[in-house]
């Protein structure tokens, strides 16, 4: 039957929510305002009516890189003080009005370009003067080389060197032409500088373009391998494990002969700590023998607390090693589990989706405000309506405001006055916490499916015939159709604990200046223990799906019976989990490093398959696809060895039930494997 049915019905009710938000997101918000850059009137450009012009064109740059302006600061800073059109190219030299062209009879076509000047102007129509136009703002009155980044036009610092003389007369200009690209530099160079790697970013696409089909080979070596690797543990386990805890003790009984050596080495000397003192210098007690008996003693103790252990726990060692042989044989009647962490992902994909494109929409909502500003004029009347008044870029012309030849309609913010908009906060918190929410139910619905899968092995007493068709598919409509209420309850948990943490980074990082050692210490201690909470409420979850997948109860109940199973086998449990550990450790190493030195010998030319067209030398930065292989190979290798984990827990609370409720009996007979019931001296009695 359905499960935790009030917490399905929260979760339900909160997914509606989400979707409703997502609605009134979108009806009221307006990605282009990130996407795209705005120009003073307040239309977008590469859409539109400025679809062919995509690039953002400053008028007055100098306005943007000064440290301290009036306008920009009344106006929050959201726009750069000075006229922005869109254009098709960036200036790619250098202009500016000269002082003769300000003669009242030059006319302005033979000064400015069309394309140069804001929209609403016809140069070969108009009746203003040249310097009505500059004054206006409605054409530049200087241009200096720039490049295009973010669909914006930023100087080319590296253009600025040869900037010529003539503009040191240009009015409105400082007087020297190296104060003006100091201004520039200083200004606008850090933006500069961080898109330098432009050209960078090129030649890595380039690389990627040309061995894309290799990076493709190398990623599906990893997966073959990966693949390889966990199928043939039923046989290459023991074998594994054993050679590890061999080589352990080995390492130790050289470091305890090494440390003898080195004692007796250095007593044959009379070199002790008495000839020493105190030092900073620690290579000197690594000459003196008091250091290495202290060594000795220690690897000794180690080397004995090894060897009582696998004594002792031998047996548990096999049990494990049976465990993990199992879980390879189950892996192999269903393959299908290995490709269910891509229906995860693709989850996970659309809730990350989900979360930014709301967020982003959320962000963006609400009407432009427009203003009135001036841009060129410092006079008391112009200072009076300067950000204070709105206006409609459509509508507006100058001639309103004739105390203030020079002012503009220049887009400003975004309303904030809304019901809608006085709320965002709050939408963008709930934003985060049903996301939150949303992710940690994915990963516990691909937990809780992986768990009913292998549990369906597990319980089928002969095997491969007793297991149902399609288990994988059969264990995730069980828990959709069952168990949503439980999972979201555990996913539930989790976020809550999470959300704790964030706000505890958040008052960490605000209040880091003002703290006090007591309050930095107390922060810390209580991140700690909740980071430590977060990882036990994920082992507590994870067992607790274990059990809803076997048994069908709620989450209470099956986290109450995982846990009291596990703790009155909690010396299996640390054993199990170290074993398993090991080899999942081990086998990560094979892949990814097997994979990355193949990548690195192969693309960086030092060795070629027959027939092979591709030249290494061609390749600008060689490193990136190693890079890239290495990268997807490690998540690869994670990702089949997160179903294998899975698998190794599933079959381990299965075996621990299957011990303590059967006996063996005809009534009650065990369904674990025939080597494990060897392991333990158990066996099924067979019917007369």
């Amino acid at each position: 039957g359905c499960t935790d049915i009030i917490c399905c019905i929260l979760f339900m009710a909160v997914i509606l929510g989400y979707i409703g938000i997502g609605i009134l997101a979108w009806l009221y918000g307006d990605p282009r305002h990130v996407l795209y850059p705005r120009n003073s009137t307040g239309w977008f450009c590469g859409v539109g009516p400025n679809k062919d012009r995509p690039n953002l064109f400053y008028f007055d740059i100098l306005k943007c890189a000064s440290s301290i302006n009036v306008i920009a600061t009344a106006l929050n800073g959201y726009q750069c003080p000075t006229m922005q059109i869109c254009v098709e190219k960036c200036p790619s030299g250098f202009w500016a009005v000269s002082p003769l062209d300000y003669l009242p009879n030059k006319p302005p076509k033979e000064v400015f370009q069309q394309n140069s000047c804001v929209p609403s102007i016809d140069l070969a129509k108009t009746t203003m003067t040249v310097k009505q136009i500059v004054d206006k703002e409605l054409c530049p009155f200087f241009y200096i080389p720039t490049t295009p980044a973010l669909g914006r036009c930023f100087p080319d610092i590296q253009g600025l060197g040869r900037i010529p003389d003539y503009f040191s007369q240009v009015p409105g200009l400082p007087s020297s032409v190296n104060d003006t690209v100091k201004l520039i530099k200083n200004g606008t160079g850090d933006i500069i500088n961080g898109f330098s790697v432009r050209d960078i970013g090129i030649r890595i696409f380039e690389d990627f373009a040309s061995a894309w089909p290799w990076i493709l080979l190398g990623l599906v070596i990893a997966m073959v391998v990966s693949l390889l690797f966990l199928l043939l543990l039923r046989f290459t386990a023991p074998v594994m494990i054993w050679l590890l805890i061999i080589a352990l003790i080995g390492a130790g009984a050289y470091g305890i002969w090494h440390c003898y050596w080195e004692y007796d080495n250095y007593k044959q000397q009379s070199a002790t700590i008495s000839n020493v003192g105190f030092t900073t210098d620690f290579k000197v007690y690594l000459q003196v023998q008091e250091t290495w008996l202290a060594i000795l003693i220690i690897l000794c103790v180690v080397e004995a607390i090894i060897l009582l252990t696998l004594i002792f726990l031998r047996t548990r060692i096999l049990i494990a090693i049976a465990l993990i042989q199992e879980s390879s044989k189950a892996i192999g009647h269903m393959m299908s589990s290995l490709m269910y962490p891509l229906v995860t992902f693709v989850l996970l994909l659309v809730c990350v989706a989900y979360w930014g494109a709301t967020a982003l929409y959320l962000a963006t909502s609400g009407e432009p405000v427009y203003k009135v500003v001036a841009l060129n004029s410092t006079s008391s009347d112009c200072q009076r309506i300067n950000g204070t008044l709105t206006c409609d870029p459509q509508t507006f012309n100058s001639s309103y405001y004739p105390e203030c030849p020079s002012a503009s309609c220049i887009f400003i913010n975004y309303n904030e006055e809304g019901l809608f908009q006085r709320n965002m906060f709050n939408l963008q918190i709930y934003n985060a916490v049903a996301f939150l929410w949303c992710v940690n139910f994915v990963i516990a619905l691909g937990q809780c499916t992986l768990a009913g899968a292998f549990a369906s092995y597990y319980w089928a007493y002969t095997k491969p015939n007793d297991i149902p068709m399609f288990p994988v598919c059969a264990s995730f409509i069980r828990a959709l159709r069952y168990h949503v209420g439980s999972l979201a309850f555990g996913a539930l948990i989790l976020t809550l604990i999470q959300i704790v943490r964030v706000i505890l980074e958040y008052i960490d990082h605000k209040t880091r200046s003002a703290q006090n050692p007591c309050a930095r210490f107390l922060l810390c201690c209580l991140k700690c223990c909740f980071w430590c909470l977060e990882k036990f409420i994920k082992f507590l979850n994870r067992n607790a799906y274990i059990m809803i997948a076997i048994y069908g109860k709620n989450f209470c109940v099956s986290a109450k019976n995982a846990f009291s199973l596990l703790m009155r086998n909690i010396i299996r449990v640390v054993v199990l989990d170290k074993v398993t550990d090991i080899l999942l450790f081990f086998g990560k190493l094979v892949v990814v490093g097997g994979v990355g030195v193949l990548s690195f010998f192969f693309f960086s030319g030092r060795i070629r398959f027959p027939g092979d067209t591709f030249q290494s030398e061609n390749l600008n930065y060689y490193w990136m696809p190693i890079i890239t292989v290495v990268f997807g190979s490690y998540l690869i290798a994670h990702g089949f060895f997160s179903v294998y984990n899975m698998c190794v827990d599933t079959l381990f609370l299965c075996f621990l039930e299957d011990l303590e409720r059967n006996d063996g009996s005809l009534q009650k007979p065990y369904y674990m494997s025939t080597n494990l019931m060897k392991i333990l001296n158990k066996s099924n009695k067979q019917a007369k």
